[in-house]
């Protein structure tokens, strides 16, 4: 006979659970509610993620096939996929939304020190994207996406340093991945690394403003005039070119607040051809 905890409820236990309970009570989350509460709806979702599973019913099957079990991984009561399913639709989302930021802020200071591969820098590097998820328009009607089709955008923020997400948005498929960056507080002194899709210079500005960087990969209808070569490159790295630029389109400069700024973008080419840019506010 088997006389230690599960490893599942060896897990639960680092998850406090009065911080939990708080963001259930800011919310109301378990008005009216007898038995299936918040907590047990967070841990069967919680078993799902771990274990992999697939949809709600895969889920239930797999508690259900272990139900002498569920009081020792802490499961108090196991239910259906629909009662599942209406607990996700009714329940206020921000319950799991402020629970997941707090666990991540609790995360975030163990690696504070941890170094990134490669890179010898202290500061805080951030690697932002997005991932499309396609739905059924007739299922989720609420999620449009592009070319008549359904969809959804997971927005994630990824801190380098231990690999963890420390801003996370869905929204749907249509919405553009540079409006994030209206989203998102720059933290000074970080550098940020995002695709040519986030290329909105009011709000690169904007992260300027707050003593932040970036890089990231130039747009080809960039217009532009060279005002300084870097000669002086190492081949070894894959550099082709180094060049200090000057932005010459008229929606492309509108973003300065001061008429006496020029922004200086430092372009580099590698060997495949990409062009990035490291932004720096000259007066």
């Amino acid at each position: 006979m088997n006389t230690g905890k599960y490893i599942f409820a060896q897990l639960l236990q680092f998850i406090n659970r009065y911080e939990f309970e708080k963001c259930v009570s800011k919310y109301n989350g378990d008005h009216g509610i007898r038995e299936f509460n918040c907590w047990n709806q967070f841990i069967q979702l919680f078993f799902g993620q771990l274990t992999a599973r697939n949809s709600l019913r895969d889920i239930c099957t797999c508690l259900k096939a272990h139900q002498n079990k569920l009081y020792h991984l802490g499961i108090k009561k196991q239910v259906n996929q629909s009662s599942i399913s209406r607990a996700n639709e009714s329940r206020d989302w921000r319950i799991f939304a402020e629970f997941g930021q707090y666990l991540i802020d609790q995360v975030r200071p163990m690696y504070a020190d941890f170094p990134i591969p490669n890179i010898d820098l202290k500061n805080e590097v951030f690697a932002l994207d997005s991932t499309t998820i396609s739905l059924s328009l007739k299922l989720f009607s609420w999620a449009p996406g592009k070319y008549s089709r359904g969809a959804i955008k997971m927005h994630t923020l990824l801190d380098l340093r231990g690999s963890i997400p420390s801003f996370v948005m869905i929204t749907d498929g249509k919405y553009h991945d540079s409006n994030i960056l209206d989203v998102i507080a720059p933290v000074t002194g970080a550098i940020y690394l995002m695709d040519k899709a986030y290329i909105d210079f009011a709000a690169l500005y904007h992260m300027h403003e707050m003593g932040a960087f970036f890089i990231s990969r130039a747009k080809t209808t960039m217009d532009y005039t060279v005002s300084e070569n870097n000669y002086n490159i190492d081949l070894r790295f894959g550099l082709k070119s180094d060049k200090t630029i000057l932005l010459a389109g008229l929606n492309q400069v509108n973003f300065i607040p001061n008429r006496y700024a020029w922004l200086n973008i430092t372009m580099i080419k590698t060997i495949s051809c990409l062009l990035f840019c490291l932004i720096i506010m000259k007066y």
